[in-house]
C-alpha cells in the first residue's frame, strides 16, 4: 500500500473540499476546455483549501495539465470560471495570479547561477538586492542546499535542479504553488526520499500546494487529498485512505493497480464470480455488480483446498511478493504475500478469499 498522508475533509467524487478552516483559495466552477471535438477539461468542479496538499492523479490525456494552466492563466477557459482567494480570475494576466508553476523539467535559467534563479521572482516584484540575497538564502537553506547560490545550473545534479526549481517558484511567496510532475525525471529512490521532504517543508510553510502526477506512491505520500482525474472530469476525491481503500468504480480501481476485477452478482453473504462465491462483507447490497478483490485478501491454501490456481509469476514489491496466479478456467489473480511464503512458478496452490479485502464497486 503506498504510505498514506494525514488525514482531510472529503467529498467523495465531487472535487470540492472543506479543508482545514473551511475556505476555499482555489475554486473552479465548470471548468471546460475543449481542442476541437476534444474536451480536454469537461466541466470540472474543484476548490482547493488554504494550506491544503492536493494531488491530482490520472492517466496521459486526462486533463491533469491543462487543469493546471487554467489556473495559471496560461489556457483560457472555453466555459466556467476560476476564483482564487473568492476573485474571478478571468481576463486577469498570468503573471498578476500570484501562483507559482513549478514544470517537470525545471526550466531554470541557464545563463544564472543558482542564486539569479531563486532571486528572480522577488527581482521582477521589486524586491531591493539586500531583499533578494536574504530570500535566496533563507530558501536555499530551506530546500537543503546552504551555500549554493554562485553554483552554476549545469553543475547541478537532477535532484539538486529539482530543489533549485522549488527554491525559485516559493520565492516570490505564492499563495498558491502548482507543480506539474515536480518529481518525473528523478531516479525511483531520490523521488521517494524527495517527496517525503517536500511534505515537511510544505507543511512547515502552510503552503497550499496543487500538484499533478501519475505516479500514485508519489500522490498517496504528499498529499492531504488526492484527485483522479479520466477523460477531462474528476472521477473520485478524497483522502489518501479513502481513495486506496474505497475506489469509486472499475477505472479508478485499476488506475490504482488492482487487476481482480470481475462482475459479480451478490447474495446472501457472498457473491458468484467467475472465481466462484467470493464473501463480501456484511451489509453488501444484493444484485450485479462489479467486484474489486484486493491482493491482501487473496490467501494462498494447499492445492487441495479452495480455488486451484497455478502460479505463473512472482514479483518482488519491496514490502511484499505479488503473486500471479492462473486458476483453470477464470481469469487472472493477483496475491500479496510474505517473501518467505511465496510459492515458485509453476507450482500449484489454492486460493481462497477475505471478506474484508472485498470492495463492491458501483
Amino acid at each position: 500500500m503506498p504510505p498514506v498522508s494525514k488525514t482531510a475533509e472529503t467529498s467523495g467524487s465531487t472535487g470540492a473540499a472543506a479543508g482545514s478552516d473551511g475556505r476555499a483559495l482555489l475554486r473552479l466552477e465548470g471548468a471546460t476546455v475543449r481542442f476541437g471535438a476534444r474536451a480536454a477539461l469537461d466541466s470540472v468542479d474543484l476548490d482547493v483549501a488554504e494550506h491544503e496538499i492536493v494531488c491530482v492523479l490520472g492517466p496521459s490525456g486526462s486533463g491533469k495539465s491543462t487543469l493546471l494552466r487554467v489556473i495559471a492563466g496560461l489556457q483560457d477557459l472555453d466555459a466556467g470560471r476560476v476564483f482564487l482567494d473568492g476573485r474571478d480570475q478571468q481576463g486577469v494576466a498570468a503573471h498578476r495570479r500570484g501562483v507559482g508553476l513549478m514544470f517537470q523539467d525545471h526550466q531554470l535559467f541557464p545563463q544564472r547561477d543558482v542564486g539569479g534563479n531563486v532571486a528572480f521572482g522577488p527581482r521582477m516584484h521589486g524586491a531591493s538586492r539586500a531583499e533578494q540575497d536574504v530570500r535566496v538564502e533563507e530558501l536555499l537553506e530551506l530546500v537543503g542546499l546552504p551555500g549554493a547560490a554562485r553554483r552554476t545550473v549545469a553543475a547541478l545534479s537532477g535532484g539538486e535542479q529539482q530543489r533549485v526549481a522549488l527554491a525559485r517558484a516559493l520565492a516570490p511567496r505564492p499563495r498558491l504553488l502548482m507543480l506539474d510532475e515536480p518529481l518525473g525525471q528523478l531516479d525511483r529512490s531520490l523521488r521517494e526520499r524527495l517527496v517525503v521532504e517536500l511534505r515537511e517543508l510544505f507543511t512547515e510553510l502552510g503552503t497550499t500546494v496543487l500538484a499533478v502526477t501519475h505516479d500514485q506512491g508519489e500522490a498517496f505520500a504528499l498529499a492531504d487529498r488526492v484527485v483522479v482525474m479520466r477523460d477531462g472530469r474528476i472521477a473520485q476525491s478524497g483522502t489518501p485512505l479513502e481513495v486506496w481503500q474505497h475506489p469509486v468504480d472499475e477505472f479508478v480501481a485499476r488506475f490504482l493497480g488492482f487487476d481482480n476485477v470481475v462482475e459479480a452478482t451478490v447474495g446472501t453473504g457472498s457473491a458468484d464470480t467467475p472465481w466462484g462465491k467470493v464473501p463480501v462483507p456484511e451489509g453488501t447490497p444484493q444484485g450485479d455488480c462489479t467486484l474489486l478483490v484486493r491482493p491482501a485478501g487473496v490467501r494462498l491454501v494447499p492445492a487441495s483446498e479452495g480455488l486451484a490456481c497455478t502460479v505463473t509469476a512472482r514479483t518482488f514489491r519491496g514490502t511484499h511478493v505479488a503473486v500471479h496466479l492462473q486458476p483453470h478456467d477464470a481469469p487472472r489473480l493477483e496475491a500479496a504475500c510474505a517473501l518467505r511464503d511465496a510459492p515458485e512458478p509453476g507450482a500449484e496452490v489454492g486460493v481462497a478469499f477475505e471478506a474484508q479485502e472485498v470492495v463492491v464497486l458501483p
